[in-house]
C-alpha cells in the first residue's frame, strides 16, 4: 500500500492535456494496479490528475496553501476509496467530486475565513506566472475579481465547464447535480461575468465531447 506521505510531495507534472486527450490508454491499467496495492502506478494516476485538481481549488478558494492541502486530502480520500471504484469508468468525475466535497466541507467548518487574490497571475504549482504588461496584469486581475465574486455553485460550475473543459453530465456527477442544472448555474455565471466584464474577457467555453450538446 501507499504512505500517505508519498502523497505530500507535490509531483512534478507536464503541462496538462487538452482535455480529450487527458485519459492516457494506461490509465485503466493504472488503476487497476493501484487497487492491487502497486504504490508506483497509484504516483502515475497522481501526476496525471494533480496540476488539473490542484488548478481548480485554487480557483475556488483564491489560497494556495488551502488549495494545496485540499488536493493532498482529495488523492488520499482517493487512495483510500480506490477499491470501490469500477475501473474503466471516468475517474476524473470521481476524483473531481471528492474535491468537492471536501471543499464544501472546508467551507461549512471556515465560514469566516477571507479570500484575496494573488498579487501575481498564478501558475497551476502556485509559482508566479511569466512577466505580463500592467495592462495585462490589471485585465487578468479584473477578471479573477469577477469570478471570485460569483456564488460558489455558481463559480465551481463555470470553472469546470470553462478551464476543465467538462461536459455538462461530467460537471452534474462532481458537483451532485442534475445536468439541467449545472447548464443553468453555468448560464447564470456567465450571466452574471457579462454585467461586470466586456463580451471578449468572458471565459471561453470549450467544446463538448461529440455526442452531446454545449
Amino acid at each position: 500500500m501507499l504512505a500517505p506521505m508519498d502523497l505530500y510531495r507535490t509531483p512534478c507534472v507536464a503541462p496538462a492535456p487538452e482535455p480529450d486527450t487527458l485519459r492516457s490508454p494506461e490509465e485503466t491499467d493504472w488503476i487497476i494496479a493501484a487497487q492491487n496495492g502497486d504504490r508506483a502506478a497509484y504516483a502515475r494516476v497522481v501526476n496525471a490528475y494533480w496540476e488539473r485538481l490542484y488548478r481548480w481549488l485554487f480557483r475556488m478558494t483564491h489560497d494556495r496553501h488551502k488549495a494545496e492541502d485540499l488536493t493532498q486530502e482529495t488523492f488520499l480520500k482517493a487512495l483510500a476509496a480506490i477499491g470501490s471504484f469500477r475501473a474503466g469508468s471516468n475517474f476524473r468525475a470521481w476524483l473531481f467530486r471528492i474535491a468537492h466535497n471536501n471543499f464544501v466541507n472546508l467551507k461549512r467548518g471556515d465560514k469566516r475565513a477571507t479570500q484575496s487574490l494573488p498579487d501575481e497571475p498564478m501558475q497551476a504549482d502556485g509559482a508566479p506566472g511569466p512577466q505580463t504588461t500592467a495592462s495585462d496584469r490589471e485585465t487578468l486581475a479584473l477578471v479573477a475579481k469577477a469570478v471570485a465574486e460569483l456564488p460558489p455553485d455558481f463559480r465551481s460550475a463555470l470553472l469546470l465547464r470553462a478551464e476543465e473543459g467538462l461536459s455538462f453530465r461530467e460537471v452534474a456527477l462532481i458537483l451532485n447535480i442534475t445536468e439541467e442544472t449545472a447548464r443553468w448555474r453555468v448560464f447564470k455565471a456567465r450571466q452574471k461575468l457579462v454585467k461586470v466584464l466586456a463580451p471578449e474577457l468572458l471565459p471561453t467555453m470549450k467544446s463538448e465531447p461529440k455526442g452531446e450538446e454545449g
